[in-house]
């Protein structure tokens, strides 16, 4: 007898998938450009907004030492951008080691790298400051925008995702894996802000643009090593 998998055999390309795709491809780029235009203008409306809520969350992490130093020990180890790349440097692993798919585990690293490189391109690029305190709970370095935990977090989750979705995952494990995405790229950005080294736009920033790389890996993927017969590789 076999032992009943959760994931099943790859799903085949489908090309209404692949328009949809492109789609949000679209509005994420669109919604990409425009926010990283206006924190390089510095566009008055969103520093205030900005400044608005980085002061508000820094009031609260000043008084709730408990919570401020749980959140310290979530972004510095469970949400730090090197844990997230070494989950994806696991899955890519497991790819290799357990389907025999290296085309896949090697589009996987070379994603995450390509996103990295953006990431720290688009740092150097806008040079944006990062917010200044009194009375720190908190200190990192670099510059603020886009935010790389928050952007790490969701290239390294969104493509985990899509590649439980490719290879068929079953409903329970979907369900636990959305779940757990959730939970991580959310906590990634937001605690960010919590601790006073980002601004509110940063996060955002680096979630929309990690949602883009995904998307855009998935495009790729969808019509360039899908086309190339990875799914038979992975069985053999």
């Amino acid at each position: 007898m076999h032992r009943a998998s959760t994931v099943s055999p790859p799903r085949p390309p489908d090309h209404r998938a692949a328009g949809r795709t492109t789609r949000v491809a679209l509005a994420l780029a669109a919604c990409s450009a425009l926010l990283l235009a206006l924190v390089a203008a510095e566009w008055r409306p969103l520093v205030a907004l900005d400044g608005d809520i980085a002061r508000s969350t820094h009031r609260w992490a000043v008084t709730q030492h408990g919570l401020t130093r749980t959140f310290r020990i979530l972004t510095d180890w469970v949400w730090d951008p090197l844990t997230m790349r070494l989950v994806c440097a696991a899955a890519a692993g497991w790819l290799v080691w357990r389907r025999r798919a290296w085309w896949t585990a090697l589009w996987l690293a070379a994603v995450c790298a390509l996103g990295t490189a953006l990431q720290q391109s688009l740092k150097a690029a806008v040079g944006r400051p990062r917010p200044v305190w009194p009375d720190p709970v908190d200190s990192a370095h670099y510059a603020a925008f886009p935010s790389g935990h928050a952007m790490t977090a969701t290239v390294v989750c969104g493509l985990l995702l899509w590649l439980l979705r490719h290879l068929g995952a079953g409903r329970a494990l979907w369900r636990t894996a959305v779940a757990v995405a959730a939970v991580c790229v959310l906590g990634a950005g937001l605690t960010r802000v919590w601790l006073g080294v980002h601004w509110p736009s940063d996060v955002l920033g680096g979630w929309l643009l990690g949602a883009l790389v995904v998307t855009l890996a998935a495009l790729v993927y969808t019509r360039g090593l899908a086309r190339a017969g990875e799914p038979r590789e992975a069985h053999r």
